[in-house]
This record gives C-alpha cells, sequence and structure tokens, in this order.
C-alpha cells in the first residue's frame, strides 16, 4: 500500500502541474482575444521583472557586488525596450554575465515586439469582418490568417540570417582592429544584435568613437553597423516584401512598404544634410574631420537618430539646433512593427499626406494612386498627440524633479520614448525618481503605439444612427 501511494503522488503533481499550465494557457488565449493590449503590457513587464532579476545578481556585476534594484531595473528596461539608454557603463560595470544577460534581452525584446506586434495585428483581423481580414493579410504579408506560427518562424529565420551575416562582416573589422579572435566574435555577435534590434548598447567603453580612424574600420565596423540598424528600422512586414517583391520593384510593392521606404531615406537624407552643416564648423564635434569624415559622420548620426542610439560624437557637446534636430527625428522614429520607436514613420506620412490634400482641397487622402481610409487617418493623429501629451507631461515631471535645463530633459525624455538611446548624461545624473519616470517613458514608447492603434482598432464599432453635422472653427 505505501509503495502504491507513494507511485500515485508523482502522478498527482503531474496533473496538477498540467492542470495549471492548462489554465494558464486558456487565460492567455482569453486575454489575447479580449484584450490584446493588456496583453502586451502585461508580457512586457514580465519580461522586465524577469531581466531586473537576473541584473541583480552579483555574477551580473564585475566587481561582485549586487546592482541596486534602481539601476538593474532601468538598465533591464532599457534592454528589454531596446532603448539603449544607460546610468552605469556597459562596459565597467556589468561582467560578461551581465553583458550576455543585457544582450539577451536586446534579443528578445526585439523579436518580442515583431512577433506580438504580428500577433496583435492577426488579433484585429480575427475581431473584425472579412474585408478586415485581408486588409491584415495583405499588410503582414501572410498566405492564410491563422498562420502565426509559420509567420512567427519566417521573422526568427531572417532575423538570425541579418545577424548572423552582420555578425561575420563585424568580425572581421575587429580582428583588423587588432583583437583577439574569442574577442572580436564576442563584439560582433554583440553589435549585430544590438544593431539589428536598435538596441544601442555597446560592449566598449568608449563605444565605436576609437573606430572611426581608418577606412578599414569605418567601412568594417562602423558602415555594417548603421545598415544593422537601418534594416532593423524598415520593420519586418517591409524586409518581407522586399524579400519577395523585389528590392527594385517598387510599384509591385504594398502602400505600407513604399510608404516606409520612401519616408525613412527622407528623413536619413534630410537628417544627413542637414547635420553635417549644422555640426561643420563645431570644434568640439567634426570640425577638424576631413570632408570625407564629415559626411560619413552625418549620414551615421542622421541613422541613428531615429532609433540606433549608437554616437561618434558626445551629444552634450553638440550644437543646440543639432540637439532640436535630433528631437524631430527621434519622435519620428522607425516603421510599424519594427525595432525602432517613436510615432512611426508611416504614420507621419499619412498626416503630411492628409494636411497637403487639405491644401490642395482634395476630400480624399491619396498615396501612391491608393486611398488612405479616414480611420487610418484618426489613429495617426490620435498616436502622434498620445506621444505628445507622453513627452510634455514627462518633461515636466523630469523638470521638477532634477531642476535641469529643458532642452536636457526634453532630449532624454523624447530618447527614451523613441526608444532610441541617444544620450546627453542626463539618465546617468538622475535620482531612483527620475530614473523610475524614464523606465515608464520607455515601456509606454515601446508598446503605447501599437497597443493604442489596436485597442482603437478593436473598439470600432458602426452606429445605426447618425447625429446633425455641425463645423467649429477650426485655426
Amino acid at each position: 500500500m505505501p509503495q502504491t501511494l507513494g507511485a500515485r503522488l508523482p502522478s498527482a503533481k503531474a496533473t496538477h502541474v498540467r492542470g495549471a499550465l492548462g489554465a494558464t494557457r486558456d487565460l492567455i488565449d482569453r486575454l489575447a482575444q479580449s484584450s490584446p493590449a493588456r496583453l502586451a503590457v502585461l508580457v512586457f513587464a514580465a519580461v522586465v521583472i524577469l531581466f531586473t532579476a537576473l541584473l541583480w545578481l552579483p555574477a551580473s556585476s564585475q566587481d561582485g557586488r549586487a546592482t541596486t534594484f534602481t539601476d538593474a531595473l532601468f538598465t533591464a528596461t532599457s534592454a528589454v525596450t531596446v532603448t539603449g539608454l544607460t546610468v552605469v557603463p556597459t562596459a565597467d560595470h556589468w561582467s560578461l554575465t551581465g553583458q550576455v544577460i543585457i544582450l539577451l534581452a536586446i534579443q528578445i525584446g526585439g523579436l518580442g515586439t515583431l512577433t506580438m506586434t504580428s500577433i496583435l495585428a492577426m488579433a484585429i483581423g480575427r475581431q473584425l469582418g472579412l474585408r478586415s481580414k485581408l486588409i491584415t493579410q495583405e499588410a503582414l504579408n501572410v498566405g492564410r490568417l491563422g498562420e502565426v506560427g509559420s509567420l512567427l518562424r519566417t521573422v526568427v529565420i531572417t532575423s538570425v540570417v541579418i545577424e548572423g551575416t552582420l555578425a561575420v562582416i563585424l568580425t572581421i573589422g575587429f580582428l583588423v582592429a587588432g583583437e583577439n579572435p574569442l574577442t572580436a566574435v564576442w563584439h560582433g555577435v554583440f553589435y549585430s544584435i544590438s544593431a539589428f534590434n536598435n538596441g544601442g548598447f555597446t560592449p566598449h567603453s568608449d563605444g565605436l568613437v576609437p573606430y572611426f580612424d581608418t577606412a578599414a574600420h569605418t567601412w568594417l565596423i562602423l558602415f555594417p553597423t548603421a545598415l544593422g540598424v537601418l534594416l532593423g528600422s524598415l520593420g519586418f512586414p517591409v524586409i518581407l516584401v522586399l524579400r519577395q517583391v523585389g528590392w527594385l520593384k517598387f510599384s509591385r510593392w504594398n502602400l505600407n512598404t513604399k510608404l516606409t521606404v520612401v519616408t525613412t531615406f527622407v528623413l536619413m537624407f534630410v537628417g544627413w544634410v542637414l547635420w553635417t552643416a549644422f555640426e561643420w564648423n563645431n570644434p568640439a564635434t567634426i570640425q577638424g574631420e576631413s570632408t570625407g569624415h564629415k559626411i560619413f559622420q552625418g549620414f551615421f548620426a542622421s541613422v541613428m537618430m531615429r532609433s540606433g542610439g549608437f554616437n561618434l560624437v558626445q551629444m552634450s557637446e553638440a550644437e543646440p539646433v543639432t540637439l532640436l534636430l535630433t528631437d524631430a527625428l527621434m519622435f519620428a522614429g522607425g516603421a510599424p512593427a519594427s525595432t525602432g520607436g517613436g510615432i512611426k514613420v508611416t504614420t507621419l506620412a499619412v498626416v503630411v499626406l492628409a494636411i497637403l490634400a487639405e491644401a490642395r482641397g482634395d476630400r480624399a487622402v491619396i498615396a501612391f494612386h491608393r486611398t488612405v481610409p479616414e480611420s487610418v487617418l484618426r489613429i495617426a493623429i490620435s498616436v502622434i498627440a498620445m506621444g505628445a501629451t507622453i513627452v510634455l507631461v514627462a518633461t515636466g515631471v523630469l523638470m521638477a524633479l532634477s531642476g535641469q535645463s529643458m532642452d536636457r530633459v526634453v532630449f532624454e525624455v523624447i530618447s527614451a520614448y523613441a526608444t532610441c538611446g541617444l544620450s546627453t548624461g542626463l539618465s546617468a545624473e538622475m535620482g531612483a525618481a527620475g530614473k523610475a519616470v524614464l523606465v515608464v517613458v520607455m515601456l509606454v514608447g515601446r508598446i503605447g503605439t501599437t497597443t493604442v492603434a489596436t485597442a482603437l482598432a478593436l473598439r470600432s464599432r458602426r452606429r445605426l444612427y447618425q447625429y446633425p453635422e455641425e463645423r467649429p472653427i477650426i485655426g
């Protein structure tokens, strides 16, 4: 009899565990169907808590002592939201274990954003009618609705291919720079993941600045890093369309891809020209460089300003007008369903097209021979208003807490909201309360835009009646 009871105990425990897992899956399924936005918040919060606990361990720091909870939380949030803001030096404070944890958080944060965005968009398709399902299917380039698993596998495979290619090129670059093979491989892998996911973290105490000295370093380290950031900011749906349709077959691209690519390169070119012009004679940044170096620094800065976070000059030494330009480009951010942040380039494009349509007297917003629905314009306006409100409120709170000037605070807040990672050093100077505010801003910036847009779409409904129209005075 005792042996029978003993044999039954493991079975009972296993049944209990299976029951708990089943209940958890059912809860997640119900939450995904009823409120995908809430599920997104819970998932991100859980991942941040997990990596905070890991970075809090003594083994994660170089001195073998536990990092303060605030600094561990800030770093974990910055890594999971692929922001890149830091309050302690990554190379000098974190051990190899800590840096591996940060890199894993960046990878999960980047891939998690892509996969979660796809799942949320699929949820929109399930909740709405057949037409909305077809629109979602076309936007994500999915063969059949419900093929979430195959879509996510494609995301992972594409990311691995891009990151692996970048890692090989960067490893060669670091070998040419004189690093030993193991260190070169580690740095190649770290920068490839950090670049493609727009993480902005660097395992070097001086970042990438020392590698801006020879043409070999520029083309084997700096340019691949910028290319990785650019590809990551385009977004997986765009990369998938370009891969399947063709990079040069513009007429066959869907509207999302056209708007994303055109707006991205317009912003990149404008930022490149203006940044170079503004900093050309700044003795603290690029005045002493050759013409070729100045032009490349402008290109590198323009790519990084919209979400990358790597820099070749100290942002605190840049001209005030350059900081203002950076604020604007960071706020614009990357593409939807990408590792970039901000309000998204398609949001900006739709609003600009609406302004042009209004100026011309057109009743509809037209883009590349396609009519943009009014519902999309309303969501775009809502996203911009939400982002501006978050930046305004957070700036006021941080100014009250820190007593710093508005230009520094606005720069840091926009960098956090846009998950960019460029900094004038204010994050490290903040107290616990200020860091907590930036943590919230980073989380909202990473999941807020997608969550709000999804929530608006899920709550859309058709009224059976219509009120009389009346025009208020605008402008």
